[in-house]
């Protein structure tokens, strides 16, 4: 079965689409750095430059027909920092999902964004043109929040889905259910990364780190450098032992020692775009491409792929059994 990516990223949603059994035949985004990175892991994928608002799917064969199509839509026009513009935010790409899908007529469609976009009576009219059209491509739509923790991605992060398909298909689709009993600790996660450079504190520090990490967020365009967010998560980076300002170029040496009483940049480590990569679920060697900023803009904002591998999961099995495969 075969699948397109919008707005694909870094490719975590693509990723744990692969990981299913499904075919990407294209992926789209319209930054530069992302479509590097994705060209460079998987070059057998059709990598597309483009503005989804602008793109003309007919000028790629590839977009002309698949089983799934989904988007990971920019949360920025839904979220209380870009001011919950919703569809009237340029950024968006509700609307332009929704004519790739006309377009394609997937079998399956997937769109995923933040929780809040399922449930905030401030989107309900953006809602309301996805339940409109789903329903004028003949399908039945069901939605959830997922959380990454009950997937072994050790980071307290949630996303929302919404996923449509025909009804004969619909009836087969249930939610995954956690894939693990116990998620790995933030220390679990990391520590042997924090103890590669030689950093002799490194098992205390992993003791200390004894819970899921915060939510990984910054990072948006526009916005500057490359850090952990607002105050208040830095606020709860800084309860893990790790400095939030900004992001480390390298882990922690045999010199450095902590000391949370002097000024923080200095006091505590902080995580690199590596180690990023790795609380967001990602194999070690997915090759990001760009500066320090571009990078963790790309891996920050991702969909964690053993979450999406675990939903990918489930709708290939409801279309396997839909088609009496299984």
């Amino acid at each position: 079965m075969t699948a397109i990516e919008l707005c694909a990223g870094v490719g975590g949603q693509a990723l744990g689409f692969e990981r299913a059994g499904f075919e990407m035949v294209a992926v789209v985004d319209i930054d530069g750095d992302t479509c590097s990175t994705l060209a460079r892991n998987r070059p057998d994928w059709y990598t597309v430059q483009d503005d989804l608002n602008l793109i003309e799917p007919a000028k790629h064969q590839p977009m002309d027909r698949a089983d799934v199509l989904s988007c990971g839509l920019p949360r920025s026009p839904y979220s209380i920092a870009g001011k919950q513009l919703a569809t009237d935010d340029r950024r968006d790409t509700l609307r332009a999902t929704l004519d790739v899908a006309a377009y394609v007529r997937p079998r399956v469609l997937v769109i995923e964004n933040i929780p809040t976009f399922l449930t905030a009576p401030k989107f309900e009219s953006a809602r309301t043109e996805v339940r409109e059209a789903v329903e004028g491509l003949g399908y039945e739509m069901v939605s959830s929040t997922l959380t990454a923790t009950d997937f072994g991605v050790p980071q307290e992060r949630r996303h929302g889905f919404m996923v449509a398909m025909h009804p004969d298909d619909l009836a087969h689709f249930r939610w995954p259910a956690p894939t693990v009993e116990k998620c790995p600790s933030l220390g679990e996660a990391l520590f042997e990364s924090m103890s590669s450079g030689g950093w002799p504190e490194a098992a205390d520090w992993a003791a200390q780190a004894d819970g899921p990490a915060p939510l990984i967020m910054g990072g948006a365009t526009g916005r500057g450098g490359a850090d952990l967010g607002a105050t208040r998560s830095k606020a709860q980076w800084a309860r893990f032992g790790i400095y939030g300002g900004s992001i480390g170029d390298s882990v922690p040496g045999p010199d450095f020692r902590r000391n949370p009483d002097i000024e923080p940049r200095h006091g505590l480590p902080r995580i690199t775009v590596d180690q990023v990569a790795l609380l967001q679920g990602f194999p070690a060697d997915w090759d990001i491409v760009g500066g320090k900023t571009s990078a963790y803009r790309q891996i920050s904002q991702t969909t964690p792929p053993p979450l999406a591998e675990a939903l990918s999961r489930q709708v290939m099995f409801a279309l396997q059994r839909s088609s009496g495969t299984v």
